[in-house]
């Protein structure tokens, strides 16, 4: 072999080495903890001299080193084809979808009441304004209220069934 086709070997490779971009978000910290982990897994420094290098303990060394292998797995990982779904644009999507829908709503609103109106329908009328919290159940106070009524409306001759349950609940 030749060394001309070895030295443009050497020189793609060194420009595909110094093409890929390392992260310019990341910071100096980060890229030196990096450097030293890659030393350490090189060879060129015991875990114990990049601990001391890096300033931290020997266990947080490893945890450090961990995080970094988990970081390059990850990275390694083959990436899903195909355009993904962002959770955000997916939101901006149903939102514009909701608010187009209220406006549909509100035209065909207006178009049944257009149409009453054409045909001499009266609508239906409309529901009472409510108040939120907890309802009464006035049935159930009315019918003991007119248990206890009935017997002195009806005077003297009330059954003795009605005379004993007024003198249980008065008991009560």
């Amino acid at each position: 072999m030749s060394a001309a086709p070895l030295a443009s070997r050497a020189a793609t490779a060194e420009r595909a080495r110094n093409s890929v971009p390392l992260l310019p978000e990341a910071g100096k910290d980060a890229k030196r903890m990096a450097a030293v982990i890659l030393e350490v897994w090189a060879g060129l420094r015991t875990p114990l001299q990049a601990a001391e290098a890096l300033g931290v303990s020997l266990p947080r060394y490893y945890q450090i080193e961990a995080s970094g292998l988990q970081g390059l797995v990850a990275g390694c990982a083959p990436k899903p084809k195909g355009r993904q779904v962002n959770p955000a644009h997916e939101t901006t999507a149903l939102r514009r979808d909701n608010e187009r829908l209220q406006r549909e709503l509100a035209r065909q609103q207006a178009l049944v009441r257009l149409t009453q109106r054409g045909l001499g329908v009266a609508p239906p009328p409309a529901k009472p304004a409510t108040k939120k919290g907890r309802k009464r159940k006035p049935v159930v106070r009315a019918l003991t209220l007119a248990a206890r009524l009935q017997p002195e409306a009806a005077g003297p001759e009330a059954t003795p069934a009605a005379s004993a349950d007024q003198a249980t609940s008065d008991d009560g």
